[in-house]
């Protein structure tokens, strides 16, 4: 396997202790030659197997295929979903496949399960990321498993406790920095360049190489039709990236006949992809402020490549408000899906671009959810009491079964 720089095309040895360029720039994993069929992954299904029983190394021959130390906890597998409700509400039939059914509850494990494996192929003693949540609950359940020491870095007070929980639980060494995630990404580059740890955030490229899984996992959910357009929150962005990036190597190699378009929703308050979009011009940093934590991010580390998938898959970027966000997410959660705030932006935008006309009546559309709903209970609990339209809020009354019959 080799590394190849986005920018100026400089190449690098894979199994390497490496997360960019000499010029800055960021690394992608070269596609390795894949001789097989799709049904070699469909085979993988009935067997026991670890390896296979994962739904990141079932593909292993398209992940990362240098790797031998692998750390697996059965990730992905995780379920696609449709509902009338959710349906009436973005206009269009939509299927939601829900990364927050990961071991961890979110979309993370997909990518972590790699990088914990190329970390201790690598035979690092620790690994260590920023995180506004759901990356440090995965990391450090993939590096208690490993047996690697983690450490997090989060930003203070802007982290909800379903996801600090899990850090501190799994055994991490948890850092609050007093900024913001940004602060704590550039502050976390520079730990693990002192102290030999292992870089397990998304300018990692072989976190890129586990979530390209997800694109995978859905093709073979829909027995590998190509859906007319995948949708999908965008923070750091290396979700998007990925997702295309898979899909377009499937493309390549002649397994799928076309490649379906993207769409990546950005919250309002952490949208510096949606500005570059629209104005044509790199993004500019912004101090991210959302509801939706897990994409909470104003300086996004995966832009370039980013835009490079949204380009080749003729994609859109859209923004959504955070009331947006949460209606959206009271429609999944009352159709017993669930959904962290995150996650809900893809109903949202999915609504948002239905009603512009951008998708298509009769257009196949799919859409991923990526964490939990109980990675944020907060926002669920002040949302239902706060006397929205959609609101749920528990009824007070008296303990006899007067007062209960009167209250029903």
């Amino acid at each position: 396997m080799k590394m190849r720089c986005v920018v100026c095309s400089s190449e690098y040895p894979a199994l390497a202790v490496r997360y960019r360029c000499d010029c800055g720039g960021t690394l992608d994993v070269l596609p390795t030659p894949f001789d097989g069929t799709l049904q070699r992954f469909d085979q993988r299904l009935a067997s026991k197997a670890p390896l296979d029983r994962s739904g990141v190394f079932r593909f292993r021959e398209l992940v990362a295929p240098g790797l031998t130390a692998h750390v697996t906890r059965r990730e992905g597998n995780t379920g696609l979903y449709d509902h009338p409700t959710v349906d009436a509400y973005c206009g269009v039939g939509v299927r939601l496949k829900h990364e927050g059914e990961n071991p961890t509850g979110s979309f993370k494990d997909r990518g972590m399960c790699v990088a914990v494996s190329v970390a201790k192929q690598l035979g690092m003693a620790g690994v260590a990321c920023a995180s506004t949540g759901n990356t440090s609950a995965s990391m450090a359940a993939y590096a208690a498993s490993a047996g690697l020491d983690a450490t997090v870095f989060i930003p203070d007070g802007e982290i909800a406790f379903g996801k600090l929980a899990q850090a501190m639980a799994y055994g991490s060494r948890t850092l609050q920095i007093a900024g913001d995630f940004d602060d704590a990404m550039r502050l976390v580059e520079q730990v693990c360049h002192e102290r030999g740890l292992y870089l397990v955030n998304s300018v990692n490229p072989f976190r890129i190489e586990g979530q390209k899984a997800i694109g995978f996992e859905l093709l073979q959910d829909l027995d590998w039709q190509v859906p007319d357009w995948i949708v999908l929150p965008g923070g750091n962005l290396g979700n998007n990236t990925a997702i295309a990036k898979g899909l377009m190597e499937l493309h390549a190699a002649g397994l799928i006949e076309r490649l379906p378009r993207i769409g990546v929703i950005q919250a309002a308050g952490a949208n510096p992809l949606y500005t570059a979009w629209t104005t044509g011009q790199d993004p500019v940093p912004v101090k991210a402020d959302t509801v939706a934590t897990a994409i909470k991010i104003g300086n996004p580390v995966s832009w370039r490549k980013s835009l490079r998938g949204l380009v080749a898959t003729q994609g859109v970027v859209e923004q959504v408000s955070d009331a947006e966000i949460l209606d959206a997410k009271a429609v999944v959660d009352a159709a017993g899906i669930g959904a962290e705030p995150a996650s809900c932006a893809t109903v949202a935008g999915i609504r948002k671009l239905v009603a512009s006309g951008v998708i298509q009546p009769g257009q196949t559309v799919t859409g991923v959810l990526t964490g939990h709903l109980l990675k944020d209970p907060d926002v669920v609990v002040k949302y239902h009491q706060g006397g929205h339209a959609r609101s749920n809020a528990p009824t007070r009354c008296g303990a006899t079964l007067d007062d209960v019959l009167a209250a029903l």
